[in-house]
């Protein structure tokens, strides 16, 4: 079934805390203006709490597309407000992984983004759920929260994935494996991990983690690094870098529509990218629930 053409009006609403966000907000505007979709009102927001109410106010007041430009975390925490709305969903990534872009097979250079919003298609996608609150990408517990909550801005803003990498590196000599269980509904499957990742799409941290995950199965994928070996976590990370045939030998994959993580001790959780939970807590999948802009050729 043939779907309808991307609107040609749009609200621009831009991070300026992003790595990339205050330096390129008037680079976007005028590049987007430039490649024919007319913008309703264009906002650069510098206090990061302001990004949700300033999308809410846009998909209120009737704007048919609302393009935002920054990291996971901003995608993040202002997609609840589309969902069951008639707004299409547009990226700039303006962050540091953008993870959501790379599985969206959005071009990451500003001029191929713009491209895809100006002359791509409409896809509809799924959403993981931790609890009541949606997510775009992925969630993590063990390492990763840790990293998210202490890395310094300057840090993660300058260097981008080389910073996360020397702070995970610092991070991880008081790091400690801990006891998961996943519930699937029908068992309870115990384990010893350091590191879980509940995927939407195949891409967290920049890197692609699951051969499964993508955004319109109807499913959600809890991935677990089982054992206690910090060696066996810092392997993943680096055979899944490099996509290496044994890639997938430290981890334990569980596919579905909803499951229940408990940790002990109790883990936070950082949800693409910013730390927002804690165990215990449901996780499912909110099949087909918005529709983002993706370039023509995309699959």
């Amino acid at each position: 079934m043939e779907t309808k053409p991307l609107p040609r009006e749009a609200v621009l609403i831009v991070n300026a805390q992003s790595r990339k966000g205050e330096t390129t907000f008037a680079e976007a505007k005028e590049a987007i203006e430039k490649a024919g979709v007319r913008l309703i009102a264009a906002h650069a927001v510098k206090d990061p709490d302001r990004m949700a109410p300033t999308v809410r106010e846009a998909v209120a007041s009737g704007a048919p597309m609302v393009i935002i430009g920054g990291g996971d975390g901003s995608l993040s925490g202002t997609v609840d407000e589309l969902v069951g709305k008639d707004c299409v969903f547009a990226v700039l990534p303006l962050g540091t992984a953008n993870s959501f872009a790379r599985t969206l097979g959005l071009p990451l250079e500003l001029e191929g983004a713009v491209d895809a919003i100006a002359h791509g298609r409409r896809r509809r996608i799924d959403l993981g759920m931790i609890d009541g609150d949606y997510f775009v990408n992925a969630a993590c517990m063990g390492l990763s929260p840790m990293i998210g909550d202490t890395v310094p801005h300057k840090l993660k803003r300058y260097l981008g994935r080389t910073g996360y990498l020397f702070w995970a590196v610092k991070c991880s000599v008081g790091f400690r494996a801990f006891r998961l269980v996943v519930d699937d509904g029908v068992r309870e499957h115990r384990m010893w991990s350091t590191e879980v990742r509940i995927l939407n799409g195949p891409f967290h941290g920049g890197v692609e983690l699951s051969d499964e995950a993508d955004v319109d199965t109807g499913e959600i994928i809890v991935q677990a690094i089982v054992g206690r070996s910090h060696m066996r976590l810092a392997w993943d990370w680096y055979a899944k870098f490099f996509r290496l045939r044994d890639r997938n030998a430290h981890t334990q994959e569980f596919r579905g529509k909803s499951f229940r993580l408990s940790a002990r001790p109790p883990q936070r959780l950082s949800i693409d990218g910013e730390v927002l939970a804690k165990t215990p807590f449901t996780t499912k999948i909110a099949g087909g629930a918005i529709e983002v802009a993706v370039p023509a050729s995309d699959d």
